[in-house]
């Protein structure tokens, strides 16, 4: 094989091993210089994909994917992995809708072997797969590569509590240490590691003394296994610790240079011969390769299109919904001391930093951790303080039996500031937002607001911090804000839109309200006259509502959720006990919603404007037909 080679000229991944380093570092420039160009184009995390080139590279090499498994976490790190697995030539749809996924998806390739768009679940997935491989009679082994940020996650050490435990298992857990998650690690954790990383000396040392003694015939082999032997007394004596890892079972090796292939290749061989449970520690440099990403990899963790000369954003981020709320936040907590702000290593994300720069006594990051920061919520809310945990609709998911039984049993006032609430986009299903409202609704002494604008948004966030004592959302979508309609009569409750005597009532909330408005001008235009219903405070409804509501032959609720356990469907259920004879249909989500834009998601959904208007002529037309 000639000396240079691109990854055009390759069967991935199986041709890597065929390589020398040389070309594989080649390789490795290539494939940052792609990873740069594309997600300058189409948006993603740029940073930590950047940070594990080489670690990818030495996985391929090393392992035989797809009988060997390897599961990434968080999966957004795995687009190396992709371009190395036989999706080079659609690598530049990936995040765009019928493109490749910005995550690990088993439908899209056999060597993505599970879906992973949350964090710290790889150990957890890689365990149960390599018993399985066990109990099947399989010798492949099963890789868990998961990022420091992703062991703030109380998950993570259920996982290696139990892992630890199987003596003969083929299961090896590699750390990606760039010292960051999405904002910089925070706590006891991100101090262990800085401390495991002092030990690098001592692994230098032993790694040069192996490889000496491998090459004196006869006795070096023997005097190898005596020296390890001792490592441990050895070890504890230079150290003067032991890791963690090693108390709950592992066998722990590094921490080795994460961009330097021949280092990964020899620890990784170093793994593979033990046949138990190995936790490899790997440092890298989230954003290497490209400064403005390594200066700032927070910045470059998740981001819109930018141009790669100047690194620059294509578009602002200073307007939008978080930026807002987390600017609010700010003013409210001026005047009220008892206000605190939370994030699950998320501070940029949900606007946050404001608050952290003005308050950073009243500001608590807790790492990928949503669990605990509901139940810390509870326990300062429990004090008398007023906590408002700002979260992906998303991520919050994950903490569904902390928010009932640690704040809502107790009638606790705890504040959720619901980001990315919706149709997120992009990312696809595992970061849509469609499941919160159904699972907010099924929790007593739970209060919803849906805004439609900022400014009803913040009237929302004044009511949900000082007004209820209880559990209190307020949800609002990704991106900024779209407004047409006249913002005089916005309301914390909800609001009847009357232009005439209608006989079709449209029922929607949140961002669609901006929608159905422009729908209902163009349907007057041609003689259809429908009266729109906002909601704002979306749960509990209103007593009134229904007897509203059944005054109209035709109601028809668009609603951004999954339908099941939607808002529409208790609207439903109100019509149903007070004998409503009339037509009731309802638009909402069914099922998981794939990448495409936002736009083009609600459009499929019929959620947009236009979609509206043909749906609500098609059922004017039905209703005609049926009664002649």
């Amino acid at each position: 094989m000639n000396e240079k080679v691109t990854l055009e000229e390759l069967q991935l991944p199986q041709d890597l091993k065929k390589l020398t380093i040389s070309q594989c570092s080649a390789l490795c420039k290539e494939i940052r210089n792609i990873l740069i160009s594309t997600v300058s184009k189409t948006g993603g995390h740029l940073a930590s994909n950047l940070g594990v080139v080489e670690l990818t590279m030495a996985l391929h090499r090393n392992f035989n994917s797809p009988e060997d498994k390897i599961v990434w976490d968080v999966g957004h790190q795995s687009y190396t992995h992709k371009i190395l697995t036989g999706r080079l030539d659609r690598f530049s749809t990936l995040r765009q809708e019928n493109g490749i996924s910005g995550f690990p998806k088993p439908e899209e390739s056999p060597h993505d072997t599970f879906i992973s768009g949350h964090s710290s679940t790889s150990v957890s997935v890689a365990c149960g797969i390599a018993e399985a491989m066990k109990l099947q009679g399989r010798d492949n082994y099963a890789v868990a590569v998961i990022g420091d940020g992703a062991m703030t996650g109380g998950m993570f050490y259920e996982a290696i509590n139990n892992c630890g435990r199987d003596k003969r298992s083929n299961l090896i857990v590699i750390l990606n240490d760039n010292n960051m998650s999405i904002s910089k690690s925070v706590g006891s954790l991100s101090k262990y590691l800085t401390s495991l990383r002092n030990t690098e000396k001592y692994l230098n040392t032993k790694r040069a003394v192996e490889r000496g003694l491998g090459k004196i015939p006869l006795v070096g082999t023997s005097v190898a296994k005596g020296i390890k032997n001792v490592k441990d007394s050895v070890k504890s004596n230079i150290l003067e610790q032991s890791t963690m890892f090693e108390d709950m079972g592992f066998i722990y090796l590094g921490p080795v240079n994460g961009h330097s292939l021949s280092e990964l290749e020899e620890v990784i061989h170093m793994a593979k011969s033990y046949h138990q449970p190995v936790f490899i520690h790997v440092k890298t440099v989230k954003g290497k390769g490209y400064r403005p990403a390594e200066e700032n990899p927070g910045e470059y963790h998740g981001i819109s299109k930018f141009d790669i000369a100047t690194g620059n954003p294509e578009v602002a981020t200073a307007d939008s919904y978080s930026t807002v709320f987390g600017r609010e936040l700010v003013k409210l907590a001026d005047k009220d001391d008892r206000i605190c702000a939370i994030t699950a290593a998320m501070k940029y994300g949900t606007g946050l930093q404001f608050f952290h720069f003005k308050y950073p006594d009243r500001f608590f990051d807790v790492g990928i951790a949503e669990q605990h920061a509901v139940t810390f919520a509870g326990g300062l809310a429990s004090m008398g303080m007023v906590p408002v945990f700002a979260v992906y609709s998303t991520f919050l998911q994950r903490s569904y039996d902390q928010l009932i039984h640690d704040v809502a049993i107790g009638k606790l006032h705890v504040v959720l500031g619901i980001d990315r609430a919706g149709i997120v986009g992009e990312d696809g299903e595992t970061h849509q937002g469609l499941l919160d409202v159904p699972m907010l609704t099924s929790i007593p002494n739970t209060v919803i607001y849906s805004p439609s604008c900022y400014m009803e948004m913040k009237m929302c966030m004044r009511k949900a911090i000082n007004k209820d004592k209880c559990l209190a959302a307020v949800r609002y979508p990704r991106g900024a804000e779209k407004v047409e309609f006249d913002q005089s009569d916005i309301t914390t409750d909800w609001l009847f839109k009357q232009i005439c005597k209608s006989e079709t009532l449209i029922i929607t909330y949140g961002r669609l309200y901006n929608e159905a408005f422009k729908a209902q001008k163009k349907l007057r235009k041609d003689d259809i006259n429908c009266d729109i219903l906002k909601l704002t405070k979306i749960h509990p409804l209103d007593s009134e509502l229904g007897s509203k509501i059944i005054m109209y032959k035709r109601v028809i609720f668009f609603e951004e959720s999954i339908g099941e356990g939607s808002i529409s469907e208790k609207i439903g259920d109100i019509l149903s006990e007070l004998g409503y004879c009339g037509d009731y249909s309802r638009v909402t989500a069914d099922g998981f919603v794939k990448q495409a834009s936002v736009r083009s998601c609600l459009e499929k959904l019929g959620l947009t404007s236009e979609k509206m208007i043909a749906y609500i002529k098609e059922r004017c037309k039905d209703d005609a037909e049926a009664g002649q």
